[in-house]
């Protein structure tokens, strides 16, 4: 059986790390799989919403530990590349991790990948990078506080006490919280809303808000309106009101 499981949906897909028995640890497998299922999304412009969760128990408690101490030290470092995260930046997509579990370490760099998180209230996030003597290479150290402020992070990182769900509701981690049973047709109707969007403005769209995020707040909201100048100018009349219908029809479908 496959660690990492790979569904295809009409617009979406479904990537489950499918490790339940070792709480989804990073083994070298996993990481092999997992590359290879994101890499089937990146590849298929049918998909343009990824979903990310884990089989069991914890969405992902990190790098196989047991695995790794068998490791010769000279080749640590090989371990702990950083295909992983490469893999999902490549998805031009939002992807949205829909953490179902323990969120460790590793793991939690991987949640911190995701462009949306949901959690189901058995979430529980924790970094235990200092505890195990590793430093994080994935973008934790560096999202983290962006995300949630530094003395939070500071706290996350220097303590390695776990975050439960609600808390990292409150914190800002993440967007919503709700009973595992509703956590996955949470995602999915995310998945689909994001769906409906116009492809090529999505993906301008999830640019602007990423660039513009690291620039000074008077530059990017300079950037902002040059983009949106130069969209508007795409765009004729008839296709704002075939879009409009589009949206009218959306909500009338939803109200029902």
């Amino acid at each position: 059986m496959s660690t990492v499981l790979l569904e295809k949906h009409e617009g979406f897909a479904i990537v489950t790390l499918n490790r339940p028995e070792s709480m989804n640890a990073l083994s070298r497998e996993l990481r092999r799989d997992f590359v290879a299922a994101f890499s089937a999304c990146t590849e298929d412009p049918a998909v343009r919403v990824v979903i990310l969760t884990g089989n069991g128990k914890a969405f992902c408690a990190g790098f196989d530990l047991k695995e790794l101490g068998a490791t010769d030290a000279s080749n640590t470092a090989d371990e702990a590349d950083n295909v992983v995260a490469q893999a999902m930046a490549a998805f031009e997509g939002p992807i949205i991790g829909a953490i179902n579990g323990h969120c460790i370490t590793g793991g939690f760099e991987m949640a911190l990948a995701c462009d949306i998180l949901i959690a189901s209230h058995n979430a529980r996030f924790a970094d235990t990078h200092a505890r195990v003597g590793m430093l994080p290479g994935w973008g934790l150290s560096q999202k983290l506080p962006r995300l949630i402020g530094l003395s939070r992070a500071r706290e996350i990182a220097f303590t390695g006490a776990p975050v439960f769900a609600q808390q990292a509701y409150e914190w800002g981690l993440v967007n919503h919280v709700v009973p595992e049973a509703e956590l996955l047709p949470l995602a999915i109707k995310m998945a689909g809303n994001i769906c409906s969007c116009v492809p090529q403005v999505l993906a301008e769209y999830q640019t602007l808000i990423e660039d513009g995020y690291s620039m000074p707040l008077n530059e990017a909201l300079e950037w902002e309106e040059t983009r949106a100048i130069f969209w508007a100018k795409q765009a004729s009349g008839d296709t704002i009101e075939q879009r409009r219908q589009a949206v009218l029809q959306k909500g009338r479908e939803e109200r029902d």
